[in-house]
């Protein structure tokens, strides 16, 4: 019962995660609210894709796991080796690891942890 449990929360995560991309991409190809939605966005993309990998995890776990990978990538723009740089101008690369240190994307990493741990609380609640 706890494995059919876990492979249908693990099914939802991978939508949600999908869901996300899809969401980010649009918001970067038209840009209304500038980028700060699409890092708000990455940081739930982590989220869920955390959950989906690992759907026992505690909410509070989750979102440290989403903002530790979003921060630690954020402060990793600060390193400008030729090689990582080669792979930034990819737009893989660019999408994954961006390009330029920004403070205030901190702060969309954070209000997307936010989001994501509110929406999860409600997921998990009507389940």
């Amino acid at each position: 019962m706890e494995k059919n449990k876990h492979m249908r929360s693990r099914v939802l995560y991978v939508a949600i995660t999908v869901g996300m991309v899809v969401i980010g991409l649009a918001s970067r190809r038209f840009p209304v609210l500038g980028k700060y939605p699409g890092d708000a966005l990455w940081t739930m993309m982590v989220f869920f894709g955390l959950a989906a990998v690992m759907p026992a995890l505690s909410i509070a776990r989750l979102t440290i796991g989403a903002l530790v990978i979003s921060y630690a990538v954020e402060f990793s723009q600060l390193y400008q080796a030729p090689w990582i740089n080669a792979v930034r101008a990819h737009p893989v690369g660019h999408l994954v690891l961006g390009s330029t240190f920004n403070w205030p994307d901190l702060v969309a990493y954070t209000a997307g942890g936010l989001m994501a741990m509110l929406l999860m609380t409600v997921l998990r609640r009507y389940k």
